[in-house]
């Protein structure tokens, strides 16, 4: 009979570990040399080539002892990185490695928050983690979700609930899209979009909106746009929602990491006004993904989500102190994904976080700076996070879009694309605060280089 392969938590985990972790860190260095810059070169096609040469048979009769390091390589060599300063599109930020540490505990350990006895220190440490930072927002407690999707679609389902089953949503025009999608998944009304012009959502049209409208009303405000970073007014639009008798929910997946820096807090006044706020660490927090949140003023409105599973929740159980699990998520099996947060957290501390916040806004700055020095390029306004949307002067939208997809295409840059005011822009999100003045100058340089004449 042949041997079993080794597990990774027990007594001999650790031994197990060690030999892969040499063989995964060296495929990740030699896949990292092999792409040679943010991104592979190519396009889709040529990726998908090498991965496909790479997999050969995804499911072979007989296994091979070189898949580990072939496909982390493979992955590697084809990955978009997000600690390449050029690798600037998307809210998709550098993990620090003392969280990438930690979720390989928590990987090996693998503890299952649906019930205590799946996860005693896991749901112990969640419970204390997940309040201090609702407390950081000025709300009481706060659920752990994959992410803004899902932390929006809770806010919705919470509030629905509140109001007996249904609820409108008022969101402006620059809501993220999953606010709308929520509402069409929890079978509400259609949305009542307001005008955000200038990419902010316009307190005189939401007290237009909300003077018109009747019944239980939820607004939704933005506290950074995925577009370019921008903030809604928050207090004129809690003070609208307290004037109106509306429900507040504020979308900061981007935005809420401000909270950690002395310098940019106040950016957020209002944020604790709010009976839902969503927040997102794999954004401004430099977690891996996923580290998402759902910060609650009221926790006993999260009673919504309960659910009996004898085998999981009996009465009896919880009445004998076992904690019920099944009432912190929408989910059932879940990882402990707040552990690499909350050793993120002790690890640097407030100041920590604030210090790389400030480095990034910092060098979006110096980066908006270097593009309105330049008589090549369009700025479109400085940036209020560390997003920066600029464009070639004078140049047409698909030539915007085609300097974008050459970049990509070569593998030399990785922009993303904002469109605002009726017009296309480049979109740099600046989430590494490593990056350094003369790798910025760069980006432009690229984009210079690549623009048609």
């Amino acid at each position: 009979m042949s041997t079993p392969p080794p597990l990774a938590s027990g007594p001999d985990g650790a031994d197990a570990l060690r030999p892969l972790l040499g063989t995964v860190l060296d495929a990740l260095a030699a896949g990292g040399r092999a792409r040679g810059g943010p991104l592979p070169a190519g396009g889709p096609e040529a990726v998908a080539a090498r991965v496909a040469d790479a997999v050969g048979d995804a499911l072979p009769d007989d296994g091979d002892p070189e898949a580990l390091r072939t496909l982390v390589h493979t992955l590697a060599e084809g990955a978009a990185d997000p600690a390449d300063p050029l690798c600037a599109a998307h809210l998709h930020c550098p993990p620090l490695a003392v969280a990438v540490a930690a979720d390989l505990a928590a990987s090996a350990l693998n503890p299952s928050l649906d019930s205590w006895d799946q996860a005693p220190a896991a749901s112990a440490l969640e419970a204390a983690v997940t309040r201090a930072l609702a407390h950081a927002a000025g709300l009481a407690d706060a659920l752990v979700t994959t992410g803004g999707t899902e932390s929006n679609q809770l806010a919705l389902l919470l509030a629905r609930e509140a109001h007996g089953g249904s609820v409108q949503l008022v969101c402006g025009a620059n809501a993220h899209h999953s606010l709308p999608r929520a509402a069409w998944l929890l079978g509400l009304p259609d949305p009542v979009v307001v005008p955000a012009p200038h990419g902010t959502l316009d307190p005189a049209a939401l007290h237009e909106a909300l003077t018109a409208l009747s019944g239980p009303l939820l607004v939704a405000a933005t506290a950074g746009t995925t577009d370019a970073g921008l903030i809604d007014p928050l207090p004129e639009i809690a003070g609208l929602c307290t004037a109106h008798g509306a429900r507040l929910h504020i979308d900061a997946a981007y935005g809420g990491g401000l909270l950690f820096s002395d310098r940019h807090r106040d950016k957020l006044a209002g944020l604790e006004t709010a009976h839902t706020v969503t927040l997102d660490l794999h954004k401004l927090g430099w977690q891996p993904a996923a580290a998402g949140l759902l910060a609650v003023a009221r926790p006993r409105e999260l009673a919504a989500l309960h659910q009996r599973a004898d085998y999981l929740n009996a009465d009896d159980d919880t009445e004998a102190g076992f904690p019920d699990l099944l009432g912190r998520s929408l989910r059932t099996t879940r990882r402990p994904d707040i552990l690499k947060t909350a050793v993120t957290l002790k690890t640097l501390g407030r100041s920590g976080l604030g210090t790389l916040v400030d480095q990034v806004c910092a060098r979006a700055r110096e980066f908006a700076a270097l593009v309105q020095e330049h008589p090549g390029f369009e700025l479109y306004d400085r940036p209020v996070i560390s997003t920066v949307l600029f464009r070639p002067a004078e140049a047409a939208d698909d030539a915007v879009a085609a300097v974008r997809r050459r970049l990509l295409h070569e593998g030399r840059a990785v922009l993303g694309r904002a469109r605002l005011d009726g017009r296309l822009w480049l979109k740099a999100t600046l989430l590494n605060p490593h990056s350094r003045p003369d790798e910025l100058a760069q980006l432009l340089k690229l984009v210079e280089g690549t623009t048609p004449e």
